[in-house]
């Protein structure tokens, strides 16, 4: 005889009586939904080292885009069912359409969308609404929000032992609800769902066939109504009949909360991870008291993030969820209402301690893990030994890791990283350098491991059966494939981050070959700062830098000299981005303080600086270089500035080469009386006209000015062009070298120039 537990996949009071229905049941056999490809690794269920969550990792191996994950926590009705049957040498069968089928499936034109199928579209954008999750519509009839907080009330919450009862009115609402909504549902979804369906009736006939006399199936509340009713095998396999099919493999996978909370390939998500899982370890305890157990966690965190939370307040909001509950005319306390009475007794009535509080607590930072001896590709064996050799666990939270350079252990630890990186594994991001850095000695990574790098792995393993293989293959391949001088470039920079000495000479070589042909400016500009890179890192990373430099003297001789006729004609976006690129490759340049592309850099912003046909946004920012350098003095550049904003040029050019000039700062203006006064004459012989027509652009070029610097050049505005305080502070004031010379050697300590 066959028993159906409609379930819903992730939910502690579901889970709970559905331990007590099997118990006494005492099923001889156990199907469950899910794919029946993973029965081979079910094993592992029960293993002494693994621990939810986490999840069936199903892919095919030919095309490791196709892949699904089956997540189980600890309170998943699948998983308590899955580990009775194990644990009481049960035999447990996976029921659901093989993935094999249903990865093949992916590919096929009939399970598109069409737009002409949906004749009502009111009635289909009702559909859209519900069909991510069916329990909506029974929640909204029962005066809930939504689905999500109706199961909690009705299932997850609830402490009654009556399990037979629960799964009958389960069974009962999910038949009334699918008489209304298959009608709206998009072609494409009522077609998987019948293939399922049929699969699952297929695998309880064979269970029957086998002899079996009592058998339980749990499956998802929805498949209930379709199950209880089985019609002919024949109709059954002539549906399943000549199916698309790939290869597939199974294995484990560790999962987070946080992802169990979003919508998956096995469902919706439950929105409350960490709520359920204190349901199922305090499920024993009465109503009352666990509201007080809960919020006496979330005073622990306050306390925690150092914000005041007292047993007075512990015991007033206690006391609020229980009022709240007998004013809805509800049995107990659930999860909305101790949230309302944490806001207002614990937060005042704030929103931003409840975010603490969710992703703390009611989603959860916990991550799963899964015993060595599951199946795993080799790429997925070294990236395991490499972690547990260089000490770098994989966490749910996010976590900074400042990383030493010059230390041989966390060298090699950022050689991982930028590897991964390289292979699509993005486990961390540099976030810039330590606060006790010098130089470049230092990394600041952020570290957050996501369950779907399991599939990113075994993607990459097509590339290699180590880290160092697979990015040392994928890095030639991309340098190969590569059309962009920039990205190849930047393609060389990560390789040598990631120390990959077999990839340098073949990057390296097509970096020359696509530099030899590059004839566009912008690309050659753009080129020049991730090569300029490889400078600043080489001798940290004990890598060779001159491996690129030859490429990188050719390559700023060529940008230097294709400059101006790069920024000839342009408008005033192409001005804005090649601005960026000129700020960028000036820089660059500086930091690798090589003289010769100096000697070449500096004439080819002088060149650019003359006013003609460049855009005075470029025109003006070549100006403030050059003066910034010391290339030309105050009265050469006060003499560009006064032909710049001369009466008789058009004001919004005019403005434009003032932004190009002040370059996002107004001390120039501060510390040079001659700049001034032109700025000043300049706006005061504007008319009217001309002066509206400016004053947006004059209005965003200063609004980018510090505070500080806006506030002095207010203060000086008032004075009528008077020579500016620190300028008459330098006038008048006498140099003293005998004071001068007092902090030095306290300014020598502090910078470690006498160590």
């Amino acid at each position: 005889m066959t028993h159906l537990f409609g379930i819903r996949h992730h939910g502690p009071g579901c889970a709970r009586s559905l331990i007590r229905a099997l118990e006494d049941l005492s099923p001889d056999c156990i199907l469950i939904e899910g794919p029946p490809e993973a029965e081979a690794v079910l094993a592992s269920a029960i293993h002494a080292e693994i621990e939810p969550p986490v999840a069936l990792l199903l892919y095919c191996p030919d095309d490791t885009k196709k892949a699904s994950f089956y997540p189980f926590a600890e309170f998943s009705p699948e998983w308590q069912a899955i580990r009775f049957g194990l644990t009481r040498s049960v035999p447990v069968r996976f029921m659901d359409l093989p993935q094999a089928h249903d990865l093949a499936l992916r590919d096929e034109p009939s399970m598109a969308v069409d737009p002409s199928d949906r004749t009502d579209q009111s009635d289909q954008a009702e559909a859209d609404d519900i069909s991510g999750d069916p329990l909506d519509w029974l929640g909204r009839a029962a005066g809930y929000g939504d689905g999500e907080t109706w199961w909690n009330q009705m299932v997850e919450e609830r402490r009654d032992a009556d399990s037979a009862g629960l799964f009958a009115a389960i069974q009962e609402a999910m038949t009334s609800v699918r008489a209304e909504i298959p009608r709206k549902l998009p072609p494409q979804s009522q077609q998987r769902e019948a293939l399922r369906e049929a699969h699952m009736r297929k695998t309880i006939r064979q269970a029957e066939k086998d002899g079996f006399q009592k058998i339980a199936v749990v499956c998802g509340a929805w498949h209930v109504p379709a199950l209880a009713t089985m019609p002919s095998a024949k109709a059954d396999n002539d549906l399943l009949k000549g199916l698309p099919k790939v290869k597939v493999a199974a294995t484990w996978a560790p999962w987070t909360y946080g992802r169990l909370a979003a919508a998956s390939g096995y469902g919706a998500g439950v929105l409350s991870p960490g709520w359920y899982e204190f349901l199922w370890k305090n499920q024993a305890a009465e109503a009352s008291q666990r509201s007080i157990a809960w919020i006496s966690k979330v005073a622990r965190l306050m306390r925690e993030e150092d914000i005041d939370c007292s047993s007075a307040h512990v015991i007033e909001a206690a006391r609020l969820s229980d009022a709240l509950a007998a004013m809805r005319e509800r049995p107990a306390a659930g999860l909305d209402e101790i949230n309302e009475s944490i806001r207002t007794v614990i937060c005042m009535g704030e929103d931003a301690p409840l975010k603490l509080i969710r992703a703390r607590l009611i989603v959860g930072e916990k991550l799963g893990r899964v015993p060595p001896d599951v199946p795993t590709v080799p790429l997925q064996q070294d990236l395991e030994k490499q972690q547990r050799s260089l000490r770098l666990k994989p966490e749910a939270l996010a976590k900074e890791l400042d990383l030493d350079l010059r230390n041989e252990n966390d060298l090699s630890r950022s050689h991982l990283l930028h590897r991964l990186k390289l292979l699509g594994i993005q486990w961390g991001e540099v976030r810039g350098t330590g606060r006790s850095a010098k130089g470049t000695f230092h990394e600041v990574w952020q570290l957050q491991w996501q369950p779907e790098f399991a599939v990113a792995i075994i993607e990459a393993c097509r590339w290699g059966h180590t880290i160092s293989d697979a990015a040392t293959a994928l890095a030639i391949d991309q340098a190969q494939q590569a059309e962009s001088l920039p990205a190849l470039s930047a393609l060389v920079d990560r390789v040598l981050l990631a120390h990959l000495p077999h990839a340098v000479e073949p990057v390296t070589r097509a970096l020359e070959n696509l530099a030899a042909i590059a004839g566009d400016a912008s690309q050659l500009l753009e080129a020049i700062p991730p090569l300029a890179n490889i400078f600043r890192y080489g001798n940290v990373r004990q890598t060779d830098a001159s491996l690129v430099g030859h490429v990188l003297d050719g390559l700023v001789t060529r940008a230097c000299i294709s400059l101006g006729g790069a920024c000839a004609s342009l408008d005033d976006d192409a001005a804005a981005a090649m601005r960026k690129r000129i700020i960028a490759t000036h820089q660059a340049i500086k930091l690798i303080g090589n003289e010769s592309h100096l000697a070449d850099w500096m004439p080819a912003l002088t060149r650019l600086a003359m006013l003609g046909g460049t855009h005075g946004l470029v025109c003006g920012l070549a100006a403030r270089l050059l003066f910034d350098e010391k290339t030309e003095d105050a009265d050469a550049t006060a003499t560009r500035m006064s032909q710049a904003l001369s009466i008789g040029n058009d004001p919004a050019p005019a403005a434009a080469w003032l932004e190009g000039f002040l370059h996002q700062s107004g001390m120039v203006l501060l510390h040079d009386d001659r700049l001034w006064q032109t700025l000043d004459a300049w706006l005061a012989s504007l008319i009217d006209e001309s002066f509206i027509r400016i004053l947006p652009l004059v209005r965003r070029t200063f609004s980018l000015f510090p505070g500080t610097e806006r506030t002095q050049l207010g203060a000086r505005a008032k004075h009528s062009g008077a020579a500016s305080p620190a300028v008459q502070t330098a006038v008048t004031v006498e140099w003293n070298e005998a004071r001068a010379q007092k902090p030095l050697a306290v300014l020598e300590k502090i910078l470690g120039l006498n160590s």
